[in-house]
C-alpha cells in the first residue's frame, strides 16, 4: 500500500496529497495517519514544502468528511449498515459509534479523525443527524486542521524514522487524545460562557 502511496504522491505531487486523503477519509483502506507522516518525511528531506503539504491534506481530509456528511443525509443509516461492511466498518462499530455520537457530537467530530475507523464514521452520522453545516464545518474542519498539522509535523520530526510512527501511536495515541479533550473542553466553555453573557447582556 505505501508503495502505491508513494508512487501516487511521485506521480501527482501535492494533489496526490488531496486524493489520498479524500478515499482515505471516505472510506478506502488508506492508512491515512501513515501517509500524514510520510508526507511529513517528504517535507524533512525537502521534497515537499511543509505549508503547501498541510493545505493539501486540509482540503483532502475536508473534502472526503464532506461527501460522507452529505451522504449521510441523503442515503441515511440503512446504507451504513448494508455496505459499511464492505469498506472495513462493521455493524457493531457503527452502532458503537452511532451511541457515542448521540452524547458527544460535537466532540466526535473534533476528536474522530484521531481514532481510526471512527473518523468514516462520524461525519455520516452528522449528516443522518440533520446537523447544521455551520455547526458540522466548525468542529470536524477543525479536527482536521489539527489532525493533518499534527502527523505531518511528527513526520518531519521523525525524519529518517518516520516508519516508526506506528509503534508511537501505540504508545503516547492515548496522551494525545486526553490533549485534545481538555483543548475542546477550554474552547467549548468559553465559547459558552461568551454565549450566555451575551444572551445575559441583550
Amino acid at each position: 500500500m505505501m508503495e502505491y502511496l508513494n508512487s501516487l504522491i511521485e506521480h501527482f505531487g501535492y494533489f496526490g496529497i488531496i486524493l489520498a486523503l479524500f478515499g482515505g477519509i471516505v472510506g478506502l483502506p488508506i492508512p491515512d495517519e501513515v501517509l500524514l507522516t510520510y508526507v511529513g518525511y517528504t517535507v524533512f528531506a525537502e521534497q515537499m514544502a511543509f505549508l503547501p503539504s498541510l493545505f493539501c491534506a486540509f482540503i483532502g481530509a475536508c473534502s472526503g468528511i464532506t461527501i460522507s456528511f452529505i451522504l449521510g443525509i441523503k442515503l441515511g443509516i440503512p446504507f451504513l449498515h448494508k455496505f459499511g461492511p464492505k469498506i472495513h466498518i462493521t455493524e457493531t462499530r457503527v452502532e458503537r459509534t452511532r451511541l457515542l455520537f448521540n452524547k458527544l457530537g460535537p466532540f466526535l467530530l473534533f476528536i474522530g479523525f484521531f481514532i481510526p475507523g471512527v473518523r468514516h464514521i462520524t461525519a455520516y452520522l452528522a449528516g443522518i443527524n440533520r446537523y447544521s453545516y455551520k455547526k458540522f464545518t466548525l468542529f470536524a474542519y477543525l479536527g482536521a486542521a489539527i489532525w493533518c498539522f499534527t502527523f505531518i509535523t511528527l513526520g518531519r520530526l521523525l525524519g529518517e524514522n518516520w516508519m516508526h510512527v506506528e509503534a508511537y501511536l501505540s504508545r503516547y495515541s492515548i496522551y494525545l487524545i486526553l490533549l485534545l479533550l481538555l483543548g475542546f473542553i477550554i474552547i467549548y466553555s468559553y465559547r459558552r460562557k461568551k454565549r450566555i453573557l451575551k444572551n445575559a447582556s441583550s
